[in-house]
């Protein structure tokens, strides 16, 4: 079972080891974050620009699974149309601007890394946006069509479908966004692990407790109710935790201390 207390003092511990390494007030660690904000806004203002100005496109992509399904989209309101565009054009520019938005993090939190650690910066913004998009491909081609398909022509086969613009673009950016952030767990754990809060360890001795609430998580987020589609969620998300254990082996401070100890001995 996972201790609250062991793992409260763990941070406290991580937190007062980097509190030696030389950094900024709390006036220069705002004005250092106030900049990151706002630069990271400008990025996402000129991807938003960019995207839109390729909307129909990107709407093209968002409409073709329901294409295929030889079902239109029905409007209720005259705003439907150019709403869609714009959160076309938002999600389509924040994904354009995704690298410069991570190196806006890596850059503000990287004061607080060792000199050692901050050679992560590659992996970190290539991982990042690659299990991103693994994500969201995954949602896109395999996922969501097979979710229309059973929600449209199996449990809704005796009903004449009236799919709206607005309900239809929620469902697909909770499937899409919903697996792309959550194909980020090896991230979270690459920083739990960076900072020593968590180790290998603990993470595999803990597994059985990951997996109940990797299913728990699925439950919710999974549009159908079959058992398939769950799993379908499910699954993904355990190889990742797996995934994560081995980025939490590499980048955890006790093996790197017994690596240099090693090196010097």
């Amino acid at each position: 079972m996972v201790d609250a207390g062991d793992a409260i003092g763990k941070v406290r511990a991580s937190m007062t080891e980097r509190a030696e390494l030389p950094g900024m007030s709390l006036m220069e660690h705002l004005e250092e974050l106030r900049k990151r904000i706002v630069h990271a806004a400008l990025y996402l203002a000129v991807g938003f620009f960019v995207a839109f100005y390729f909307h129909d496109r990107l709407y093209g992509l968002v409409q073709a699974p329901i294409n295929k399904l030889n079902l239109k989209l029905n409007m209720t309101h005259p705003m439907d149309g150019m709403n869609l565009s714009m959160q076309v054009a938002l999600i389509g520019g924040a994904i354009l601007a995704a690298p410069f938005i991570l190196y806006q993090v890596w850059l503000f939190i990287s004061p607080g890394l060792y000199q050692k650690e901050r050679r992560f910066v590659i992996p970190f913004m290539a991982a990042t946006i690659g299990l991103f998009f693994t994500g969201a491909s995954f949602g896109y081609f395999f996922v969501f069509p097979s979710a229309l398909k059973i929600l449209i022509f199996g449990f809704g086969k005796p009903f004449n479908p009236m799919i709206t613009i607005e309900d239809y673009t929620g469902f697909f950016m909770s499937i899409i966004l919903g697996l792309g952030i959550s194909f980020e767990l090896p991230i979270l754990i690459f920083f739990l692990a960076l900072f020593g809060i968590v180790s290998p360890r603990f993470l595999w001795k803990n597994i059985r407790y990951a997996i109940l609430v990797i299913f728990i998580v699925a439950a919710i987020i999974t549009p159908t109710p079959d058992p398939w589609t769950m799993c379908a969620y499910a699954v993904p998300m355990l190889l990742l935790y797996l995934l994560g254990i081995g980025v939490a082996w590499w980048v955890h401070p006790e093996r790197r201390r017994k690596k240099e100890a090693a090196q010097a001995a």
